[in-house]
């Protein structure tokens, strides 16, 4: 009882600075993360790259920043590192300041290689950072934390459009010192970790908190959540890759003019990742999935055949929608396996990572087979796999699970 007392980390009340601050580090992750990817004209033009190198350039980025995050999540799980955050930024950092200066083709991936390992690094502690800080609201503080993320990404592009452009491939350096800005607010999260009794390795043998559920229903809610998972990144690359295409090719809209409509999307997604969190926290994750996914089906099934206005009206209201789900699936895994948090938060960061590229990348081909309006009048079934959220299992309060042995 002794022993257990003296690991019990101390559990107050929603750290709402602690949460902010962690949602500011993700911003400024997710901003050097789309700012990379939005420059991509940039090394095309700078290096005469093919579509071919590019696709390899990504997937260079998109395989060090999804497959490591679990495995990461899965190692912190039993030996909490809070310092490995600034160190996470570290590698962001040094991966944008290689992008910079790269030379030739295979340092660009090699830069992109470290973004990846950043990114790995960075989402599986600080996501079980914001669960530490939650207080108990544990949808709430992930909200705030992935929203974050969701207003760096869509920072990117009008980054690069303003900054970079103009002046070439020597000014991502220009970004370097909000990544050591970043380095010094999670030092101080470390530190705060660390004081507050979450640093400490689990010692062996000692109690696991657990579901309550059997471990074939804990499989089988994973691989629902991951098909969920793959209707919404599908769906979300649908958007984010091609919408301004297809608003320029169906609409005849100015490029100035598109991009303000993606603007509005992802403006679109930051909201409805706010408010997903705290709406599952009240009537229930896996209400909000339902709604979240299945409900935006009529949504997507319309916008292929209506005029522009209507367009960014219901791109607007799918944003907001689909976007509540990604809270709501992440704290219902972490409720699933509450031993497990890190390797939770890296295995669902990582899946969002994976699905967005896998997903641009089978769209993209299917565009160039057919058109870019059939890519949309397709992807408008994937929401259908909502109804999937039925084989969800309900999820008990966690317990602690006897040692083995």
């Amino acid at each position: 009882m002794t022993e257990a007392i003296l690991h019990r980390p101390a559990v107050a009340r929603l750290a709402f600075p602690v949460l902010v601050a962690a949602s500011i580090c993700h911003l400024l992750n997710d901003t050097m993360q789309s700012v990379f990817t939005a420059a991509f004209p940039v090394f095309k033009a700078g290096f005469g790259l093919s579509f071919g190198e590019i696709g390899l350039l990504t997937l260079t980025y998109q395989l060090a920043a999804s497959i490591l995050q679990p495995l990461i999540g899965l190692y912190t799980d039993s030996r909490p590192k809070p310092y490995s955050l600034p160190f996470a930024m570290a590698f962001s950092m040094a991966g944008l300041l290689t992008l910079a200066f790269a030379p030739s083709y295979p340092v660009l991936l090699a830069g992109g290689a470290l973004l990846g390992v950043g990114s790995s690094i960075f989402h599986p502690e600080s996501s079980r950072l914001a669960r530490i800080a939650s207080g108990g609201a544990h949808g709430l503080a992930q909200s705030i934390f992935q929203v974050g993320g969701n207003v760096g990404s869509a920072l990117g592009p009008l980054l690069v459009a303003f900054i970079v452009l103009p002046g070439g491939q020597g000014r991502l350096a220009w970004f370097a010192p909000a990544a050591a800005v970043g380095m010094v607010i999670l030092a101080a999260l470390g530190r705060w970790s660390k004081d507050n009794g979450h640093a400490r390795r689990r010692p062996a043998g000692a109690p696991r908190e657990h579901s309550g559920l059997a471990p074939r229903q804990i499989g089988g809610a994973i691989a629902v959540l991951t098909l969920l998972m793959l209707s919404k990144y599908f769906y979300l690359a649908s958007i984010g890759t091609f919408y301004v295409f297809y608003l320029m090719q169906h609409f005849a809209v100015a490029p100035a003019d598109a991009q303000l409509c993606l603007f509005v999307f992802l403006a679109a997604v930051a909201l409805g990742t706010v408010a997903g969190g705290p709406i599952g926290d009240r009537v229930g994750r896996r209400k909000v999935i339902w709604v979240s996914i299945l409900g935006v089906l009529p949504f997507t099934m319309v916008l292929p055949y209506v005029g522009l206005t209507a367009t960014v009206a219901l791109s607007f209201v799918i944003g907001v929608v689909l976007a509540s789900a990604f809270s709501a699936i992440v704290v219902y895994a972490q409720e699933l396996l509450p031993g497990r948090i890190g390797m939770v938060s890296g295995l669902f960061f990582g899946l969002a990572f994976g699905m967005g590229g896998l997903g641009a990348a089978v769209l993209g081909a299917l565009a160039d087979a057919t058109s870019v309006e059939f890519v949309y009048k397709v992807c408008a079934f994937l929401p259908a796999l909502g109804i999937l959220t039925a084989l969800l299992p309900d999820t008990a309060a966690p317990r602690s699970a006897p040692p083995r042995g």
